[in-house]
């Protein structure tokens, strides 16, 4: 494509590409002169060319209608198109379809030479994304326009099971950058009517990834307990001074005795199998379940944590708390306290 010079009175100031793609560039060419043609008010919209010039002449009497528009004239200022010699153009017009050889002329000239003349709302479609030329003189044109847009960096959050809850890490860094994006544009009567968003086909920018932990904390024996949240049900949350929390379906009021390995009948070995240890306490099964897993403190505040029902041995609403010698059971004796049943 040519873009061809007539008597311009100021320097061209601005130069406009696009690459060879399906995607389509616009421009406008109407005729200011006395001079002109008849049909030189209509509106021109020129798609799929390849590393093609735009210029506009920055005339006063152009008005700003956008920066792909393009004004030619006839007559003693502006632009014109020129097609290469022996070009194939496809000519659609009112149902007719007209098929002739550029004689490396103006569109206008050929269209001029055609007997074809737009009405004033009429617009000429000129696709030149083939290996010849197709104009189509209709009064609505629908093309699609490819725009590079600066594009924002955003932030994608990834949960992470291996991370503690409440922490979180960047694991990619994010940076802004330039997308391609393709509109679909409407023009009818001379006017364009609806410009509408149609896909991003790629972008630079680079989104940032951050993980956010999703472990719960464990409680350890040396975690404090700090408070206890109760819901109306009976259930509630254990809160530790770590952050670590423990939610429990019930808390029961019982009776706690300690006991140890070698004295009172027990031995190394629960009932279920498992080996005695801090922890293990023996229950009455039909008060609690053998497996449960349990949060027991005395009413005194002595903290026993974390426990499982292992052992049998009591009957009724008591438990009997394992410990590793016979001074520390002589130590705890008996006394209240409460049983949280975890979840």
């Amino acid at each position: 494509m040519i873009v061809k010079h007539h008597n311009l009175r100021k320097k061209l100031h601005e130069l406009w590409a696009h690459r060879a793609t399906a995607v389509f560039m616009m421009a406008a060419m109407v005729v200011v002169s006395a001079a002109a043609t008849d049909w030189a008010n209509a509106l021109y919209i020129l798609t799929g060319a390849e590393d093609s010039a735009i210029i506009l002449d920055d005339s006063s009497d152009v008005p700003d209608l956008s920066s792909q528009l393009v004004y030619v004239t006839s007559g003693s200022s502006g632009h014109d198109v020129t097609l290469a010699a022996g070009q194939t153009v496809t000519v659609h017009h009112e149902g007719a379809v007209i098929s002739v050889q550029s004689k490396e002329e103006t569109i206008s000239a050929l269209l001029d030479r055609l007997h074809i003349q737009p009405g004033p709302l009429d617009m000429v479609g000129v696709d030149l994304s083939g290996d010849g030329a197709v104009l189509t003189v209709a009064s609505d044109i629908t093309y699609y326009d490819k725009v590079s847009e600066p594009d924002a960096a955003e932030t994608v959050r990834v949960a992470n099971p291996e991370l503690a809850q409440g922490t979180e890490r960047v694991v990619q860094e994010g940076s802004d950058g330039v997308s391609t994006s393709v509109y679909e544009v409407v023009w009818s009567n001379g006017k364009q009517v609806s410009r509408q968003f149609v896909e991003e086909l790629e972008s630079t920018a680079v989104d940032e990834i951050v993980e956010y932990g999703t472990a719960a904390k464990t409680v350890t024996s040396a975690d404090t307990l700090t408070s206890v949240n109760r819901n109306a049900d009976g259930s509630g949350t254990l809160v530790f001074a770590s952050g670590a929390t423990l939610n429990f379906s019930s808390a029961k009021s019982m009776t706690a005795t300690a006991y140890t390995a070698g004295h009172g009948g027990a031995d190394n070995y629960t009932a279920t199998g498992t080996a005695v240890r801090v922890g293990t306490v023996a229950v009455d099964k039909n008060v609690i379940p053998l497996g449960t897993r349990m949060f027991i403190v005395t009413s005194d505040g002595i903290v026993y944590g974390m426990a499982v029902a292992e052992d049998t041995g009591v009957r009724g609403n008591k438990v009997d708390l394992y410990y590793d010698t016979y001074q520390q059971c002589i130590n705890f004796g008996r006394r209240s306290c409460t049983v949280y049943i975890l979840e």
